[in-house]
């Protein structure tokens, strides 16, 4: 029998943990089963570009995929059994069950509106391709002279506001951050930013937390009201409900909690990475929601899958952080170098030779997942049956203690059913 590895979502992380595991161990024992709603992958990075009309290159997951061994399997998750070693899956044929022997579970995040009244109804967001898809429509009907505001000061709300002012000089373009603009910077890159933002028109209201959104407007918490006929919402992302769903331990907000391989610290079957994993970096620190977190993420759980299936010394793939990059439109840019736990630096890059860096650093993240080995040759190892039994023993042991665990703390409630770490 093969040994069934089945990965989730197929983002930078699933993507990328797929082909890194179709490239370590032989086909001849291993199934390697990538499931995901759409057929292409998608630059997230760039849905600020989608957004005001730029065509992004098309990047067909079968063509990635084509050669590897990987199965690609399109179609929707709805729920995961951990118990049952079972993924539901639904699409227009029904609903199907998948099982599987290790799980790589990278469903990523969505929006987080944070329960704003008129967030959700009003506002459009960009954290995925068709909320792109959705915001480029509106901005192709938006009249010259009116507002388009940008909720959010975090690097995605900076890029948005960037490249909208740059592609619709007509439009008024404004940014609402709850901070100081560009507060994670250092001071000369805070700086450039504001001198950028200056020479593009954008509007900047700052400690502007928004207690709701309107028709026509944006009010914030000290009851300031900002014209917006356009509303985008960049203020975070949230985690897919799925895994709360499961008896697997996660934090308040719905992250899988893992060790430092990614492995799931109540369901040994299961490893998180990107989004959806609660992961320590190397300085201790929780990993911030990113592409920057998610690869190497990615990189660690495939590299400890790998090693325990066929008894090889399990590796360290380093956690930490060495720059944040921000496209401030297609001529401007921001590279802040960081500590490894993500601080601020002295040192800075920015312009024109800024803007190269960040566009490099994205096709980088393509050619990346199409080349989760960055192009060293490896040998596909076969799964050595006393390591695969040893797993198994011990996966299942780990399973019966969380299920005495789960009857000891009582019903199937949130608080018997999981471990919930606030943050």
């Amino acid at each position: 029998m093969k040994h069934r590895i089945v990965v989730l979502g197929a983002g930078y992380a699933g993507a990328g943990a797929a082909g890194r595991l179709a490239r370590r161990l032989h086909p001849g024992n291993t199934e390697i089963t990538l499931v995901n709603a759409e057929p292409d992958f998608v630059e997230r990075v760039r849905m600020h570009q989608l957004a005001v009309g730029q065509d992004l290159k098309p990047r067909p997951l079968a063509d990635m995929f084509e050669g590897t061994g990987v199965r690609l399997r399109l179609t929707r998750v709805s729920s995961v059994d951990v118990d049952r070693n079972t993924v539901t899956v639904l699409d227009s044929d029904g609903a199907d069950e998948i099982e599987y022997d290790t799980l790589v579970y990278a469903l990523g995040s969505v929006w987080n509106d944070h329960g704003v009244p008129g967030a959700a109804e009003r506002a459009y967001e960009i954290a995925s391709r068709p909320g792109a898809l959705r915001l480029r429509e509106r901005l192709a009907r938006a009249n010259a002279g009116q507002t388009v505001t940008v909720i959010g000061g975090g690097l995605t709300g900076l890029e948005a506001a960037a490249e909208i002012a740059e592609a619709r000089p007509d439009l008024n373009v404004a940014l609402a951050t709850a901070g100081d603009l560009g507060d994670r910077f250092s001071p000369k890159a805070q700086e450039h930013l504001s001198k950028v933002f200056a020479g593009l028109g954008v509007t900047v209201h700052e400690h502007a937390e928004v207690a709701r959104v309107e028709d026509g407007a944006v009010v914030t918490l000290d009851g300031r009201e900002i014209p917006s006929a356009v509303t985008v919402w960049t203020a975070g992302f949230a985690v897919h409900p799925i895994a709360v769903a499961t008896p697997m331990e996660t934090t308040g907000t719905g992250q899988i909690i893992v060790d430092g391989t990614m492995r799931s610290i109540s369901h040994p079957d299961v490893y998180a990475v990107g989004d959806a994993g609660y992961a320590m970096g190397d300085t201790g620190e929780p990993l911030r929601m990113s592409c920057a977190s998610g690869t190497p993420m990615a990189w660690q759980a495939a590299d400890a899958i790998a090693a325990r299936l066929t008894g090889g010394k399990c590796p360290h793939v380093p956690l930490r952080y060495f720059n944040q990059c921000i496209s401030l439109g297609r001529k401007e840019g921001l590279i802040q170098y960081v500590t490894a736990n993500d601080r601020a630096l002295s040192f800075s890059l920015r312009g024109r030779i800024a803007a190269r860096y960040k566009e490099l650093v994205c096709k980088a993240a393509a050619w990346g997942v199409a080349n989760p080995t960055l192009g060293m040759p490896v040998r596909r190892k076969r799964i050595a049956l006393e390591a695969a039994s040893a797993r198994t023993t011990s996966a299942a042991a780990i399973k019966r203690r969380t299920v005495v665990d789960r009857t000891a703390t009582g019903p199937n409630t949130s608080s018997g059913r999981s471990r919930r770490v606030r943050r």
